[in-house]
């Protein structure tokens, strides 16, 4: 290749992205949503805080996501999978959490660095951190410093943990936190062998009860004119959803056990083997049993079935009775037949079969996105809608993850005009 020819392919790279960045930038401003005209700053990495982060940018907010200069956030560099050119490759990764975000990189243990964020700052709604305790303190962005600059701004913190109490220092990482707090020990097909759920389900919850936390805040602003922190943990999170398994310990004074794919407290329920192949059902009351029996000619009034108490107490007889009456059937014609009957069922289905389901495409969630990099893409879109009286008002305006510094430009410049409003 000439040097002519790569300087015209260098200046048509430059002015895709320069477009790119321009177009990233007005559609952040004008796309609307609920939360539209707030700006937040994101200096979370990993999953929990950018997932917050991305959630609020579903909503419509500005997301600005600050990153470390060279090598951005840490799951930039988490795969493989790795796609695109061999000199960009791309983790899908960081494209799972990182959508409708600007990227800038600062160092913020300098001083340009600094006045940046401290500029973001000022103009911001909501800030996004999940560092370990006394990290921003010692980069001169404390909790009292920042509220300082910026007496309405909702700072939302996770950690690992909790920000205070005996393990309040320790790193918190998902698989740990997971079985940390009880998680892994109700999952998994019996009690010797503890099983992590399939994603970083504790990252997951946290940012999300993190941006729910930082709305409640913002709403809470409108009446008080003030900001406030929100704080959550992975520990906190994960132990928000031990739901009945949790009154089961705290309040009966049982402690459950992992038991493999079947509902601790219901029966039928769970995963059941038929002729070359297993479904699903869910027979959650005594009318859904009559019919479910009547419709597979099962004894309904067996003494060890008489009652939903009773099949708990009799799960493993129960699991052959009813494995023995699917044993006649495809999986298919089964769940048609239970389709028919009324009793809820369903397929596990792989995730590629998921996102080829039509029932996936028609709730919006698998939307298209142009990368830099990469080209149009799919990605698992928001599992929020919204509808007013004119009907749906849901965003279908969404950006790519950002390329390292890819609107580092455009905010210094946006930085340098005045102050019109959090999000001008």
């Amino acid at each position: 290749m000439s040097a002519e020819t790569t300087a015209q392919t260098t200046a048509q790279t430059t002015a895709q992205s320069t477009a790119q960045t321009t177009a990233r930038t007005t559609d952040a401003e004008t796309r609307g949503g609920p939360l539209a005209g707030r700006l937040v700053v994101d200096l979370s990495r990993a999953l929990a805080g950018p997932h917050a982060g991305m959630m609020l940018g579903d909503l419509g907010a500005r997301v600005i996501k600050v990153e470390t200069p060279g090598t951005g956030d840490d799951t930039r560099g988490w795969g493989p999978p790795f796609v695109g050119p061999e000199d960009d490759r791309q983790a899908t990764y960081f494209l799972s959490c990182n959508r409708n975000k600007e990227s800038i990189a600062l160092d913020l243990k300098s001083d340009d660095g600094r006045a940046v964020l401290t500029e973001l700052l000022r103009r911001a709604d909501v800030v996004v951190e999940n560092f370990r305790t006394g990290v921003l303190d010692r980069l001169g962005f404390s909790t009292d410093a920042m509220l300082e600059l910026n007496p309405g701004l909702v700072i939302l913190s996770i950690t690992g943990f909790g920000h205070d109490g005996p393990e309040a220092k320790r790193s918190g990482y998902d698989q740990i936190v997971q079985g940390e707090a009880g998680l892994m020990s109700v999952t998994g097909p019996d009690p010797d062998n503890p099983q992590r759920v399939g994603v970083p389900i504790a990252d997951l919850l946290s940012g999300m009860y993190g941006a729910y936390g930082a709305v409640a805040a913002l709403l809470e602003r409108e009446r008080t004119g003030r900001g406030q922190v929100v704080r959550t943990s992975l520990l906190a999170a994960i132990i928000g959803v031990h739901a009945f398994q949790g009154t089961r310990t705290t309040v009966a004074g049982e402690v459950p056990r992992a038991q493999g794919n079947h509902h601790p407290s219901i029966a039928p329920y769970g995963l059941f083997n038929c002729r070359g192949g297993k479904v699903q059902i869910s027979v959650g009351s005594e009318k859904l049993w009559a019919t479910f029996t009547s419709a597979f000619g099962i004894a309904a009034d067996r003494p060890e079935f008489a009652t939903n108490a009773d099949r708990v107490r009799n799960r493993d007889l129960l699991i052959g009775v009813v494995e023995d009456a699917f044993s006649a059937y495809q999986a298919e014609p089964l769940l048609a037949k239970l389709n028919e009957a009324g009793i809820p069922a369903g397929k596990v289905r792989t995730l590629d079969e998921v996102y080829e389901w039509e029932q996936v495409h028609s709730q919006g969630l698998l939307l298209t996105v142009q990368h830099p990099v990469l080209g149009d893409i799919a990605l698992p879109g928001p599992p929020l809608r919204f509808f007013d009286g004119s009907g749906e008002t849901t965003l279908t305006s969404h950006t790519a993850p950002p390329l390292l510094d890819g609107d580092g430009d455009a905010i210094r410049a946006w930085l340098a005009e005045p102050a019109g409003g959090a999000a001008a």
